[in-house]
């Protein structure tokens, strides 16, 4: 009898080094998975802290006091632009104007030659 308790003894000393192995196992694993998870936490922080920095220095470059040489330089150049796109648009005025022209000298020509093929054609028969 005492045999039989010293192994149920022993069965349940084995048992509890089982269970405490796989709990420790189960702990491990949990603990590798929240380290990923803490890595990759860290790194998404930074990206995101770098972003941030890129925005704010953006926000800064937006709230930067323009300098009168900036100024007179913008306006000068609208001003450039402005004169540029009103003889654009009178040249193309002028170019629309001629492709009409062209193309009405180019319907008289047919008709014109249209005209001259029927008398040859009327002449060669009589």
């Amino acid at each position: 009898m005492s045999e039989a308790m010293s192994r149920a003894a022993g069965r349940r000393f084995q048992d509890r080094r089982d269970e405490q192995a796989a709990m420790g196992a189960s702990w491990r694993e949990r603990a590798l998975n929240a380290e990923d998870a803490l890595k990759a936490s860290n790194a998404e922080i930074l990206a995101q802290r770098e972003q941030i920095g890129d925005f704010l220095g953006q926000i800064k470059d937006l709230q930067t006091q323009w300098t009168e040489e900036d100024i007179v330089r913008i306006t000068t150049d609208n001003g450039t632009l402005k004169r540029r796109v009103r003889e654009l648009a009178a040249e193309n005025k002028s170019l629309i104007g001629k492709l009409a022209a062209a193309r009405d000298n180019i319907r008289f020509a047919d008709k014109r030659i249209a005209e001259l093929e029927t008398q040859i054609l009327e002449h060669q028969r009589t």
